[in-house]
């Protein structure tokens, strides 16, 4: 018998007593609320229990990292949910484990999915984390006071990752051919220390190395993504044969997401100590990175999924970028998936 019934019935007892001038006693309304109360903890914890443990890698980086926020703050324990973040150094290979089965989900950017080597299965995008904001620039040495400045220069950038997208959306405001520029191909950390070394005339980076870059070589940043609408989105990505068997389980961790940001939006403090603790880092250090980001709340991703999406939009404007590189080397996808119904529905429920 549903939950529903029960109440039904109890109450359509406690009507009878009444026409029949009985008077239900203390003893008797304590015992119909302690059954509600074990009817309703018992559904809960069926329904609980019937959820599966989610797997979700994550990389570090800060519009991903404040999704640690929810176990220590009981939201995935509220929302039903057991799940284990699995950290990995590379979004290709997390998007690589989901599409093998070893992962049920993986925050990643967009730009990776958009190249993620054939699996067992289609990505499927199922919720927008962040966009970033100023967070990723370009830093270039003292002599260099723009984007246009760089034709003809070494620039330091990962071939094919998002650094390689910064570069080339800078590069396509400016109006400037990709190959009219020198990429040299860095990773950030290689890239930050190249520049120092004056072995190259600018490099892309992140947050909080960008400007720490900039302030050592007395450089500029001559570019950001707050200076565009950028493709630099983050998502959260999965494969349609786990969305098939684990609907119920993402469901509820896409309503978590929504209830970390909440509490980023109303107790910001509490939140960014919180994190910060866990990475070892100042709450005040992790806020400042996370200034640089479009939190991915839901007034975003209402933006992201609508009908006209912008994540359709922006599949577009990817393809576009990557045909107008073939230096990165990568297989362009063209089976990914913009699952709009699963948020969409998320949104709609989501209380706070």
């Amino acid at each position: 018998m549903k939950i529903a019934q029960i109440i039904d019935t109890l109450g359509i007892w406690w009507k009878q007593k009444l026409r029949l001038g009985i008077k239900p006693t203390f003893l008797c309304l304590f015992a119909i609320a302690l059954c509600l109360t074990f009817v309703t903890n018992a559904c809960s914890i069926g329904q609980n229990q019937s959820l599966k443990p989610l797997r979700v890698g994550i990389t570090s980086w800060v519009g991903f990292d404040i999704a640690r926020y929810a176990e220590p703050a009981g939201i995935f324990k509220q929302r039903g949910l057991e799940v284990e973040l699995v950290r990995f150094d590379n979004q290709q290979d997390s998007s690589r484990a989901v599409l093998r089965g070893g992962l049920d989900a993986a925050f990643v950017s967009f730009w990776d999915v958009m190249q993620v080597d054939p699996g067992n299965g289609k990505p499927v995008v199922l919720m927008t984390t962040n966009i970033s904001a100023g967070a990723d620039g370009i830093v270039a040495k003292p002599e260099i006071k723009s984007v246009e400045d760089l034709r003809g220069k070494k620039v330091g950038a990962k071939l094919g990752t998002v650094n390689h997208l910064i570069l080339l959306e800078a590069l396509k405001a400016h109006n400037i051919k990709p190959s009219e520029v020198q990429i040299r191909d860095y990773s950030n950390d290689v890239a930050a220390q190249k520049i120092r070394a004056g072995e190259i005339d600018a490099a892309v980076l992140w947050e909080p190395m960008l400007g720490e870059t900039a302030k050592s070589i007395k450089g500029n940043v001559i570019h950001t993504t707050k200076q565009v609408d950028s493709l630099v989105i983050d998502i959260l990505m999965s494969s349609d044969s786990i969305v098939k068997t684990k609907k119920a389980e993402l469901k509820q961790f896409l309503l978590a997401w929504f209830d970390v940001m909440h509490a980023v939006e109303t107790q910001p403090t509490k939140v960014f100590n919180t994190v910060g603790k866990k990475l070892g880092q100042s709450g005040e250090s992790f806020a400042s990175d996370y200034a640089g980001l479009k939190k991915g709340d839901i007034t975003l991703n209402r933006r992201m999924f609508a009908a006209d999406s912008r994540l359709n939009s922006a599949k577009a404007e990817i393809v576009q970028l990557l045909q107008a590189d073939p230096r990165h080397g990568r297989v362009i996808r063209q089976d990914v998936e913009i699952n709009t119904a699963l948020v969409n529905e998320v949104m709609t429920g989501w209380k706070s």
